[in-house]
């Protein structure tokens, strides 16, 4: 109305005291923003590119081609009674979205400095975005693993035979799962790798390593019982198990290992928060 003011304000920014005092009302507020980061993160892949989105596609093809040659021609790996092409990329589906996951996002406060340094805004969006934003590469590379799914539905062979269960629809469980599991592991290697520069290349080395760690070539019914601990203690098993158990009826996973896992997860996601919250309240200054 006429003749009134604004009463004038301000808003004071100040560190946070303790190391998970997440202010979650601001993400909230800061949503803009998020949304525009995603936007950034998937048109940012796309530009310049020769096939744009269909690399998404391309890359699980040419990696369970390559998987079924080595593992189940050469070295004959069996899988479960499932058609190979179907059981490498159903493996594989979990693990591109976790190692998307970790490149884009371990790299947040390095690729980001000019923006944290000019001003504020909840430092934890990045990340976030991050995670968020690859979501559309794995909806992309759930394409070709429906349709080798719908093709062994309609045409089963000597392979193995495959059906489709009603835990289907909880696959968005272990999807989440992942998300949970890489948005705090690229939390505390973004943290690392903030003061530190040369980890970056370390952490894309403990990538590579870590999938032969994880059950995608191989299932885990076939794990010898001595070294069954060491893929348990990988916490990227259990997620990678429970797709396929939900797309494909089949897996070796127990209620007590799922248990274990979400917590490892959960535990894993408050140590990169916290870690992430200790570093980003100096690490301007020094990058």
């Amino acid at each position: 109305m006429a003749g009134l003011k604004a009463e004038p304000y301000e808003i004071i920014v100040a560190p946070s005291r303790g190391w998970l005092a997440v202010d979650w009302r601001e993400f909230w507020e800061y949503r803009d923003l998020l949304v525009l980061l995603i936007q950034r993160d998937v048109t940012s892949r796309y530009k310049q590119t020769l096939l744009g989105p269909l690399w998404f596609v391309a890359q699980p093809l040419l990696t369970a081609l390559v998987f079924t040659i080595v593992f189940g021609r050469i070295a004959g790996i069996p899988t479960d009674g499932i058609p190979g092409p179907l059981f490498y990329l159903c493996g594989l589906l979990g693990w591109t979205y976790f190692s998307q996951n970790i490149t884009n996002a371990v790299a947040s406060f390095v690729n980001n400095a000019h923006l944290f340094g000019k001003v504020y805004f909840p430092r934890l969006i990045v990340p976030l975005a991050a995670i968020l934003s690859n979501l559309v590469a794995f909806a992309i590379q759930l394409v070709p693993f429906v349709l080798f799914l719908g093709y062994y539905l309609f045409f089963p062979n000597e392979a193995g035979a495959v059906e489709i269960t009603w835990r289907a629809l909880l696959t968005v469980l272990p999807l989440l799962h992942v998300a949970v599991l890489s948005l705090g592991v690229s939390l505390l290697m973004s943290a690392a790798s903030a003061k530190y520069r040369d980890l970056i290349h370390l952490n894309q080395f403990l990538i590579q390593i870590w999938m032969f760690a994880t059950p995608i070539f191989y299932p885990l019914s076939k794990v010898p019982a001595k070294w069954a601990w060491i893929v348990w203690i990988n916490p990227m098993s259990v997620p990678t198990e429970a797709f396929r158990v939900c797309l494909l009826g089949r897996g070796t996973l127990g209620a007590t290992d799922l248990a274990i896992s979400v917590a490892l997860a959960l535990a894993l996601l408050f140590a990169g928060i916290a870690a992430y919250q200790k570093v980003e309240r100096t690490v301007i200054d020094s990058i």
